[in-house]
């Protein structure tokens, strides 16, 4: 049968059809990052590292919406970066980067 017919969508970054090695990368590392720093900043002696891994996670973020191709890599970041972002805050208010060095 030349016509298949697909039940489920494709679960990739790639939708283009070409490789993005570099993209999905930052795709990556901002998802890897956001999470962590997420998760992280809900623990007040966790501040250090959520504040940290909130900084790197919307640095990645937002440099891969730069270099991003498709919607699938930027509709990964947005999302990623944003939890990033909430981790570097709630990480902010519970003590910053140094948390109590100075």
């Amino acid at each position: 049968m030349a016509q298949t017919v697909r039940r489920f969508p494709a679960l990739t970054l790639n939708t283009d059809g070409h490789t993005h090695p570099r993209e999905n990368a930052f795709v990556a590392v901002a998802a890897i990052f956001g999470l962590l720093a997420f998760v992280s900043a809900f623990f007040d002696n966790l501040h250090i590292m959520s504040s940290w891994t909130g900084l790197v996670g919307i640095v990645a973020g937002l440099w891969g919406q730069f270099i991003s191709v498709t919607t699938a890599e930027r509709f990964a970041l947005v999302i990623s970066t944003g939890l990033a972002g909430v981790g570097l805050y709630l990480g902010l208010a519970h003590g910053g980067f140094f948390g109590g060095l100075w």
